[in-house]
């Protein structure tokens, strides 16, 4: 029953977001949709509820509550990250907001990107590591805790994994091939683009001369003297 609930709640997830989203911006009815978007909290708080009242009935903890409690913590890290981001599309698809900025994908931004994700992964793994640490005190050293000890277990090597790939980043920056421009949420510019700008600037620098050249209002205003000029 908790795995068919986690189901629900993950489908219930996406199926609030696109009917939060098209009744914000296509239906034009922002309150509506916000009021459909703030419904995503409630339910990890309707699956927490169930799985805290199975157990209290006497079940045996298992993987299954475990997976409850991993689900309701990446959701409480990743949940508003990926409403924010979907908005600011939708906004933008609909015309009512500025072009979202994609995630940097070169160099220390990408680095600082990967760790701001690591950070989120680590409050996720918090939440579910204390939900199902709630649990074990709940049932008693004396129960089958030993598969919520080894959720515990798997969420902090997820957060050890994601914490070395991020690193990587760090550590060897991932560098933008030849050619490519400059990117948005910190990226630099390339050197190709720096070349081109200077080939511009002397381009103008030379057409400003050429024409200077060509102006008469430059050139000597002053008559030749016939008495001056020679003859072989």
């Amino acid at each position: 029953m908790i795995v068919t609930l986690v189901v629900v709640c993950e489908v219930a997830f996406w199926v609030l977001l696109a009917a939060g989203l098209a009744v914000r911006y296509p239906l034009r009815m922002p309150r509506t949709g916000l009021a459909l978007l703030l419904c995503e909290p409630l339910l990890e708080l309707v699956l927490l509820a169930v799985t805290a009242i199975d157990l209290k009935n006497g079940a045996e903890p298992s993987w299954e509550h475990g997976l409850a409690a991993l689900y309701i913590g990446f959701t409480v890290g990743y949940g508003h990250y990926t409403i924010g981001r979907l908005d600011a599309y939708a906004a933008h698809r609909f015309g009512t907001g500025p072009k979202p900025v994609k995630p940097p994908r070169y160099g220390y931004p990408r680095a600082r990107h990967e760790g701001m994700l690591w950070l989120r992964t680590l409050v996720a793994v918090a939440v579910a590591a204390a939900l199902l640490q709630g649990a074990i005190l709940y049932v008693g050293e004396g129960g089958a805790t030993e598969a919520l000890r080894d959720w515990q277990w798997s969420a902090l090597r997820i957060a050890g994994i994601h914490g070395v790939i991020a690193l990587t980043y760090t550590i060897w920056p991932k560098k933008r091939p030849e050619g490519k421009g400059g990117e948005g949420a910190g990226g630099s510019r390339d050197a190709g683009s720096e070349d081109r700008r200077s080939q511009d600037s002397r381009s103008q620098d030379s057409r400003s001369e050429d024409s200077r050249s060509r102006d008469p209002r430059l050139q000597d205003p002053r008559p030749q003297d016939p008495s001056r000029t020679f003859t072989g």
